[in-house]
C-alpha cells in the first residue's frame, strides 16, 4: 500500500515482474521450514507468523505457500559454465533489516521492523533505500571482508544433477525434511486454507489451479469474489493470486467437479473440459475448483536473452507465429545481435525454467514449433510460463568435470586398489570415472567424473555402501582456480562442528555462509576436515577458522599435519572460535572462554586483525607391554604401538579418571550433553564421587625427563602441560617465579610437568587458591607404567596398559592466530558492523 503522493517513490518491483529482472538465474537453497522472528516474506511482503522457508545462502525468507512464486535470484557463488564472468555486481535483497540500518547514499534510516523496506547487498553488506540504491556504483568490492572472501569467479562447480544442498555440503537431514515439505505444500495447503473461507454471504470462495501440474499435485490458491462478479473480475482475481501481470482478456477459466479432481485420469479429463459460462458458477456456497487457461494465440512476442554471448544487451524481442520453429527463431535473432555472418548450426535455443529451488535447462529441437512449446508450458502451469526464459547459446564442446570426495575406505592402499574396491562396491565406469587424488593415511580418494548422471548415481549409492563394516561418505567439492585469486586475498577456510557449544554451531554455519562464500565453509560432521583442505590445496595463501572445542581443534590440526605436504600453503594460520566445555586453547589465544552469541561479523573482523603466533605440538608414543584386557590362555598379547598428537595437555591418574567417567556418562546419554553448564555440572558430580579416593600414583609410574630420572612426590595425578590453561582456565603451573625453571611459553619447545594430590587439590587449583606441584620441565619424556592407569590427551581418555609412554616434539611448530589486543580498526563503525551482520545472526528460529 502507498499514498498516491508517495507512489512515485516506489522503486521495488512486485513479484509478478521480479523474474524478468533477474540477471543470472541461480536457484535458492532452502532448509526445513522454521519460525523466524521479525522477518517478512519476499513474495507477499507479509510477516512470517507461520512456519516459513529461508535460503541457506542468501537472505531470502518466504512463506511455505509462497515459495513457488519466489524467483531464482540467489547469490551466484561459483561458475558453472553458464554466464560466467569475473566482474561482480551488488546482489541486492530487499528488507529484513534492523530499524537502525542507515542508507549509504543519504545517511538516513532505511530499515524497519514493521515492514519490508531498505536494500542490502548480500556480498559487501552495503545498505540503501529502495530509491537510493540505483545511484550506488554497480560493481561490488565485497566490503570489509574482501580479503577473506573466496571470490565466486575463482570457484568452479559443475552441478547440474545435484541439489543446492549437496553443492554446499549442507546436512542431508535438512534435505529430507525439506523434500517432505514439498509434498505437504500442495495437498495440505488447500485443506489449511479451506478454513479461511469467507463467511460473507455475498461472496464466493473458489479454488484456482494454474495448470495440469497443479491439479496433479493438488496445489491450489483460494480467491474470494462477489457472487455477482463479472467474468473479467474473476479471471483478474485468479491471475492476481498467481502473480501474473498479463491482460485478463488472454485467459479463461474452466471448471470440473470434485469427483474429477479425485480421478486418476484428471489430467486427460481436464484437457477435454468445456469452456464454462462463469455466470452459472455461483450457485453453491461450497468452494468450487477451477483451472485457469491461456487462450490460444495465432502469434505472440517472445524475449530471447543473449546474456551468455556477452553482447551488452538484456534481450531482444521477436514475434513468432504458428510456423516459427527453433531454427527460424535463431535465424531471425542472430542479425539483431550483430552475428548475421555466423553459421546457424553454431547456436542453439535453450529453455530455462527459473524455479526457486532449481534452475532447469532444456535444449529445444531445431524443428520444434515455438507456439506449440509455449502452449505446452502454459498448459502445465501458467506460473511456470512466467518463470521461463529462452536463451540463445553458442555451441561449444562443454567439458564436464565433477569432483567427488569419497571417504571411509580402508587406509594405506594404492590408487589401483582403491579403484578395484570402487568397481566392486559401486560398479564405477572407468571410462568416465578416474581417481585424481589419493589420501592413503585417511582412506579417502577424490574422483573426477566426466558424466553428470554417473556422478549422481555414485553419490547416491555411496550413502548406503559399507566397506569392512565402515560406511562410506561422499562430498561434492568445488574446484578453486588459484590463478584467479587476487594477490591481496587470503581466503578464510572455516570448519564448524555443529555438535559443539550447545548446538550453536548450526547457527554459526548459517551466519558464515551468509557473510562469506558458502564454498569456504565446511561442516565437520560431513566428511571431516579433509574435503576442506583438499578444496584449498592449490590456494597460495589462506587462513583457517575452527569453530569447536579443543578436541575439534586438535582434530583439524592433526589432519593439517598429515596432508601439509600436499598443500601449496603448507603452514596456514589457525584461529579458534571456542564452542567446547573447557576451551583452554581458545583462552590462551584470547578468543574467550566460550562462544556466547557474539556478532559473527565482528568475529571475522577479529580473525582478519589477529596476530600470528607459533605453538608447539607434541607426539605421544604409547607402547604397551601387554593387553589391558588381560591375556587368553594365560599368554599376554602385546598391543601394537600407538601414536597420538597433543596440543594442550596430557594427564595420568585422577585427572584422566575424571575425564573417563565423564566420557562414559556422555556415551550413555549423549542427548543431555548439549550445554557448557550441564557438562561442567557432570564433571563436578564425578569429582565429588572421587573425593575420598586415595591412590599412590607415584608408586605405579616412573618418570624420566631429558634422559634423567625424576623422583616423584606423593601424588594422585601427573599432568604434562603445553599451554598455561588447564581444566577450563586454571593456571596449574602458577605464576610464582622459580629459579629452577624457565617461564613457560607455548612456543618454547618445553613441556611443564605438574602433580596434583587429589580431587580437592584440583578443585583448589580451579578456584585459583593453589597451583599444582611443579615437578619438571623438558623436551623429552619417558613414563614407565607399572600397572594399567587412566590416561587422557586433550580431553580424550582411555585405560593404558603397562608399558612405556614417550613424549617428544612433533615436527614444525604450528601457526596459530592470537586475537589482537589493539582496538578494532575503524574501517566501519560499530553500528554499521552490527547492521551488516544482523540478518545473519538474527536468523534464529
Amino acid at each position: 500500500m502507498s499514498h498516491e503522493k508517495c507512489l512515485k517513490n516506489v522503486k521495488i518491483p512486485c513479484s509478478c515482474i521480479a523474474p524478468s529482472l533477474v540477471r543470472v538465474p541461480v536457484a535458492h537453497c532452502f532448509g526445513p521450514p522454521g519460525h523466524y522472528k521479525r522477518k517478512f516474506c519476499t513474495v507477499c511482503r507479509k510477516s512470517l507468523e507461520s512456519p516459513a522457508f529461508r535460503c541457506e545462502v542468501c537472505e531470502l525468507h518466504v512463506h511455505t505457500d509462497c515459495v513457488l512464486f519466489a524467483c531464482s535470484d540467489c547469490r551466484q557463488c561459483h561458475q558453472d559454465g553458464h554466464q560466467d564472468h569475473d566482474t561482480y555486481h551488488h546482489h541486492w535483497r530487499e528488507g529484513n533489516l534492523s530499524s537502525s540500518a542507515r542508507c549509504e547514499v543519504c545517511k538516513k534510516t532505511c530499515g524497519s521492523s514493521e515492514v519490508l523496506s531498505g536494500m542490502r547487498c548480500e556480498w559487501c553488506g552495503i545498505l540503501a533505500h529502495a530509491a537510493c540504491y540505483v545511484i550506488v556504483t554497480p560493481e561490488c568490492t565485497f566490503g570489509r571482508l574482501r580479503n577473506m572472501i573466496l571470490p565466486p569467479s575463482c570457484v568452479q562447480l559443475f552441478s547440474r544433477n545435484f541439489s543446492k544442498l549437496h553443492c554446499f555440503r549442507i546436512s542431508e537431514n535438512l534435505q529430507t525434511e525439506s523434500d517432505e515439505d514439498d509434498d505437504v505444500d500442495g495437498s495440505t495447503q488447500g485443506s489449511a486454507k479451506d478454513v479461511q473461507i469467507s463467511t460473507d454471504s455475498s461472496k464466493q470462495t473458489l479454488k484456482i489451479f494454474d495448470g495440469n501440474d497443479a491439479v496433479k499435485r493438488n496445489q491450489f490458491r483460494l480467491i474470494s469474489v462477489p457472487r455477482i462478479a463479472k467474468n473479467e473480475e474473476v479471471v483478474e482475481a485468479a491471475l492476481r493470486a498467481y502473480y501474473i501481470n498479463d491482460d485478463q482478456q488472454e485467459y479463461e477459466l474452466q471448471t470440473f467437479t470434485q469427483q474429477a479432481l479425485l480421478s486418476d485420469d484428471v489430467i486427460n479429463r481436464n484437457d477435454a473440459a468445456q469452456d464454462t459460462n462463469l455466470g452459472s458458477v455461483f450457485r453453491e456456497s461450497v468452494p468450487e475448483a477451477w483451472i485457469i487457461r491461456a487462450k490460444p494465440k495465432e502469434e505472440e512476442v517472445i524475449r530471447i536473452y543473449p546474456a551468455w554471448l556477452k553482447v551488452g544487451m538484456a534481450y531482444v524481442s521477436l514475434r513468432v507465429n504458428k510456423d516459427s520453429t527453433t531454427q527460424t527463431v535463431i535465424k531471425e535473432v542472430l542479425p539483431l545481435l550483430g552475428r548475421q555472418m555466423e553459421c546457424l548450426q553454431n547456436f542453439k535455443l535453450v529453455e530455462v525454467l527459473m524455479g526457486s529451488k532449481q534452475v532447469q535447462r532444456m535444449v529445444l529441437d531445431n524443428q520444434e514449433l515455438i507456439l506449440n512449446r509455449l502452449k505446452d508450458i502454459r498448459k502445465t502451469s501458467i506460473r511456470q510460463m512466467n518463470q521461463t526464459r529462452f536463451y540463445i547459446v553458442e555451441n561449444s564442446k562443454s567439458v564436464v568435470r565433477v569432483n567427488l570426495f569419497v571417504g571411509g575406505l580402508p587406509p594405506q592402499l594404492s590408487s589401483e586398489e582403491y579403484t578395484n574396491i570402487l568397481k566392486d562396491e559401486l560398479a564405477i565406469k572407468t571410462n568416465v570415472v578416474s581417481v585424481s587424488h589419493v589420501y592413503q593415511a585417511q582412506g579417502a580418494v577424490v574422483l573426477e567424473i566426466s558424466c553428470f548422471s554417473e556422478a549422481e548415481r555414485i553419490y547416491m549409492l555411496v550413502k548406503d555402501t559399507t566397506v569392512n563394516d565402515k560406511p562410506l561418505n561422499a562430498v561434492v567439492i568445488p574446484e578453486v582456480m588459484a590463478s584467479k585469486i587476487p594477490r591481496n586475498c587470503c581466503p578464510l577456510l572455516v570448519f564448524v562442528n555443529p555438535k559443539s557449544g550447545g548446538l550453536k554451531g548450526r547457527d554459526l554455519l548459517y551466519s558464515f555462509r551468509k557473510l562469506l562464500n558458502p564454498h569456504q565453509v565446511f561442516e565437520l560432521t560431513n566428511g571431516g576436515p579433509l574435503p576442506g583442505f583438499h578444496t584449498f590445496s592449490k590456494v597460495p595463501s589462506f587462513r583457517v577458522l575452527v569453530c569447536g572445542g579443543d578436541g575439534t581443534v586438535g582434530w583439524v590440526l592433526g589432519a593439517l599435519e598429515e596432508i601439509r605436504h600436499k598443500l601449496v600453503c603448507s603452514e596456514p594460520s589457525v584461529a579458534i572460535l571456542p564452542l567446547g566445555t573447557g576451551n583452554d586453547l581458545g583462552r590462551v589465544l584470547h578468543w574467550g572462554a566460550g562462544y556466547s552469541g557474539e556478532d559473527p561479523y565482528s568475529i571475522l573482523v577479529s580473525v582478519d586483525e589477529a596476530d600470528d603466533v607459533l605453538m608447539d605440538r607434541w607426539t605421544i608414543l604409547l607402547d604397551a607391554e601387554e593387553s589391558a584386557e588381560g591375556a587368553e590362555n594365560g599368554v599376554a598379547e602385546p598391543e601394537p604401538p600407538k601414536i597420538v598428537q597433543m596440543n594442550n595437555y596430557c594427564g595420568l591418574g585422577i585427572d584422566a579418571e575424571l575425564s573417563l567417567d565423564f566420557h562414559h556418562a556422555r556415551e550413555e546419554e549423549p542427548g543431555k550433553f548439549n550445554s557448557r553448564f550441564h557438562n561442567k555440572g557432570v564433571y563436578m558430580k564425578v569429582g565429588l564421587q572421587k573425593i575420598s579416593h586415595t591412590r599412590n600414583l607415584h608408586k605405579d609410574i616412573k618418570l624420566q625427563v631429558d634422559q634423567h630420572e625424576v623422583e616423584l612426590p606423593s601424588i594422585e595425578g601427573l599432568i604434562f602441560i603445553n599451554i598455561p590453561s588447564w581444566g577450563s582456565g586454571a593456571d596449574l603451573w602458577g605464576s610464582e617465579s622459580d629459579n629452577r625453571f624457565e617461564k613457560p611459553r607455548i612456543d618454547d619447545g618445553l613441556l611443564e610437568v605438574v602433580g596434583v594430590t587429589g580431587v580437592v587439590h584440583m578443585g583448589q587449583v580451579q578456584g585459583g587458591f593453589r597451583s599444582g606441584i611443579r615437578i619438571a620441565q623438558g623436551s623429552y619424556f619417558r613414563v614407565t607404567l607399572l600397572k594399567p592407569i587412566p590416561v587422557q590427551v586433550d580431553g580424550e581418555p582411555w585405560i593404558q596398559a603397562p608399558g612405556q609412554i614417550i613424549i617428544s616434539a612433533a615436527g614444525p611448530k604450528v601457526h596459530m592466530l592470537k586475537k589482537s589486543k589493539q582496538k578494532q580498526k575503524k574501517t566501519a563503525s560499530l553500528k554499521e558492523m552490527r547492521v551488516y551482520s544482523m540478518s545473519a545472526s538474527e536468523g534464529g528460529r
